[in-house]
């Protein structure tokens, strides 16, 4: 398949863990993402924290949101929200079949005026709120990824 003269998207969803997810459970299921997207030119990111998922998937629009149906029905989470569904012109992650890291708890004693990017992104309603947080955590991902490379 390729995506040349195929509409490319990019879908952001939340959701919550049914049951806490293991090291090796984690690991499990990015083998088998990571497989499958890449047969199916699919990218993006997963973020894991407190037993909640924030996921960026982007490729051709029919088989993104197909692939959004089959993750909505999948048992290993419920409340799955949909925060972003658009055409997109390039890929922000076209390196990474999935792209994960895992996030550390909000710190309890984060300093006065402290946002949290991946908050934002699971409680606004609002647009450009989403948008930005999830250039916030674009940003971060790159930037962590980069420098695992370099080490």
């Amino acid at each position: 398949m390729t995506t040349e003269n195929t509409e490319l998207m990019s879908l952001v969803y939340t959701s919550t863990a049914s049951a806490p997810f293991r090291s090796s459970a984690l690991d499990h299921l990015l083998a088998q993402c990571r497989a499958l997207n890449g047969a199916r030119e699919v990218t993006g990111m997963l973020l894991y924290r407190g037993e909640r998922f924030i996921q960026v998937l982007e490729g051709p629009a029919d088989v993104v949101r197909r692939l959004a149906r089959t993750i909505g029905g999948d048992p290993r989470h419920r409340d799955m929200r949909v925060l972003i569904e658009e055409p997109i012109d390039e890929r922000r992650f076209e390196d990474w079949t999935m792209g994960y890291r895992t996030l550390q708890s909000e710190a309890a004693d984060a300093p006065a005026g402290f946002r949290d990017s991946f908050a934002d992104l699971e409680e606004s309603d609002e647009r450009s709120t989403t948008l930005r947080a999830l250039a916030e955590l674009t940003l971060w991902f790159r930037v962590r990824a980069e420098q695992a490379a370099r080490v």
